[in-house]
């Protein structure tokens, strides 16, 4: 037990070690100043520019902004259903893949597009290399960069003063794809490599014994997938396959990269704000309700299931695990990662919007599936996608004002801007629209028998595996908790409107709010204004992330982990 807490130490530490760097030069590059990489990627970037007729200094309003990364990502979304669509007649096939079925295929274009990444096919046999490379791997960077782009526009919308442009849409994307994504994906795609993660375009290898071993270019999509807070395995078993995630080490760095770019992003906003104090205030709210949710995780992991105590069942031991009862929880976990790493994974993935997994969640205790679960629910700004977690634990930051200006008697403020009601609408629909979907979905999902029919545990258990599909694809997650047969019409157009509505009816209302923020005067804080990076409204922001969770999910967390986990005492 105390390897898993060691473990989770570590990974904290050098976590915030690497974030202080990174976010600096993050800061750099987003606002245009000069790095070490501009002799190199310099010309490129201009380059890219001339090519597609954008000029570096032509503002855009907020309405502008919106339409250019909506336009990338249906262009993205057309792309990946073609390729999936053809892919049988095309390059780079060697196992002659068959084209997809129109409902997959729109899935999982929608996934991809929307940084979701959920997968309702296995990849060693659905899709071809060509497939997983031009569609799926450049889909990831362009999911990620679009995230930091809105993200920019907003701290753009914060700092700038009585004005109406949030800058470049298009040189915001190829700043984070050729500055941040693409050189960061190189080195760690490198190093996988090295830790003997595949990649090759050979054909699949058929053993002596019968055994297939599938192929591909799996470390160059694994690279950026971690990164990108993607999640999208190239295999089928995700990071659980050996191809995936090779060894211990692979395994942690892999689940370092998940959060290293959300968490430098908010060290990045305080710089950009000129203000760090801000982006501490933010990166400890984060820390501090991870760490609470991963030392429950993995308690529950390491000590494993109560009902087998009084079985008097001993499970499987494991070396890595660190567990006091031998083995600790060990049902659908990889025995070279222990539920230690499989709960600090479970937990990362969760935390931000990456839905990789090294385990079957659908294995884990019933406390310890309710903690990932309610990462998603609460809105995935837990740390978040790159981009889009800060930019919506901005959203909670502003309702924490606006309750905060209400109890002095004074208008809100953030950081010299007023927050009056149309920033309050908008921050409103960001919050709860995904709530909406998830809740609306899985109603709808428990009232349909083909859905139901779907469930592969009866009870509390199988409604939670309902509840988890639909949080997951609503907060643009993409993790599965398996066991749920989703692969159906119902699920594969069903749960894509989620993944719509958790991306397009997040950002539009983030930038609008953005759009109208750029617009008002700076406003000096006076003796009514409340301090925004003091250890007071780190409280008040992680109480109110905690009670819009707590109202909106507590209910239908009842009706299954909760009473999973009670029903085991």
């Amino acid at each position: 037990m105390s390897h898993a807490w060691l473990q989770n130490l570590l990974y904290l530490a050098l976590l915030l070690g690497l974030a202080f760097p990174l976010g600096g030069f993050m800061a750099r590059v987003l606002e245009g100043q000069r790095t070490f990489l501009h002799p190199v990627l310099g010309p490129i970037e201009r380059g890219l520019y001339r090519l597609m007729g954008i000029r570096e200094d032509e503002d855009m309003d907020w309405k502008a902004y919106a339409w250019s990364i909506t336009l990338i990502k249906l262009l993205g979304l057309v792309a990946v259903f073609l390729l999936m669509k053809t892919q049988a007649s095309l390059p780079l096939n060697p196992e002659h893949q068959a084209n997809v079925a129109t409902d997959l295929s729109f899935n999982t274009a929608v996934s991809f597009i929307t940084n979701t990444n959920w997968q309702a096919y296995s990849g060693e046999t659905t899709l071809s290399y060509l497939t997983q490379m031009l569609g799926l791997t450049v889909q990831n960077f362009l999911s990620a960069a679009t995230g930091i782009a809105v993200l920019v526009a907003l701290i753009r919308g914060i700092t700038r003063r009585s004005v109406t442009g949030l800058g470049n849409a298009w040189v915001d994307l190829v700043r984070s794809v050729l500055y941040i994504l693409l050189p960061m994906a190189l080195v760690f795609a490198l190093f996988l490599v090295s830790q003997g993660v595949i990649q090759n375009l050979a054909a699949y290898v058929h053993t002596s014994s019968g055994q297939v071993l599938a192929m591909g270019p799996a470390a160059s999509q694994i690279a950026i997938k971690m990164l990108g807070t993607n999640g999208g395995g190239f295999f089928g078993a995700n990071g659980a396959h050996p191809f995936e995630n090779s060894s211990p080490l692979s395994n942690f760095t892999q689940m370092l990269a998940i959060l290293l770019i959300p968490a430098a992003l908010c060290l990045a906003f305080g710089q950009m704000v000129k203000d760090r104090r801000q982006g501490w205030a933010l990166l400890a709210a984060m820390s501090l309700i991870f760490v609470g949710a991963l030392s429950v995780c993995t308690q529950a992991e390491v000590v494993g299931n109560p009902a087998l105590n009084r079985l008097a069942v001993s499970q499987v031991a494991s070396t890595v695990s660190g567990a006091e009862q031998p083995g600790g929880n060990m049902e659908g976990k990889e025995l070279r990662f222990g539920p230690g790493g499989s709960a600090l994974w479970a937990t990362a993935t969760t935390a931000a919007s990456n839905g990789s997994v090294n385990a079957m969640h659908d294995s884990f205790t019933p406390l310890g599936g309710l903690v990932p679960l309610w990462l998603m629910q609460l809105g995935e700004v837990v740390f978040g996608g790159v981009g889009s977690g800060l930019y919506g634990m901005l959203m909670f930051a502003l309702v924490g004002v606006f309750i905060g200006g209400l109890m002095v008697g004074r208008t809100p403020e953030y950081l010299g801007k007023k927050v009056e009601a149309f920033e309050m609408k908008m921050a409103s629909i960001a919050i709860l629209l995904p709530c909406a979907a998830v809740l609306i979905g899985t109603a709808a999902s428990v009232l349909n028998p083909s859905a139901m029919a779907a469930v592969s545990n009866p009870g509390p258990h199988g409604f939670t595996q309902i509840l988890y599909a639909w949080s997951s694809s609503a907060n643009n997650n993409g993790s599965a908790f398996a066991g749920l047969s989703v692969n159906t019409h119902f699920y594969n157009y069903g749960l894509a409107l989620a993944m719509l509505l958790g991306r397009f009816g997040v950002f539009w209302p983030v930038l609008a709010l953005a759009g109208s923020l750029v617009q008002k005067k700076h406003t000096p804080e006076g003796l009514g204004t409340l301090p925004t990076h003091t250890p007071l409204f780190v409280g008040v922001l992680i109480g109110v992330v905690l009670l819009v969770g707590a109202l909106t999910f507590i209910p239908a967390l009842a009706l299954g982990p909760i009473a999973e986990q009670l029903a085991l005492r």
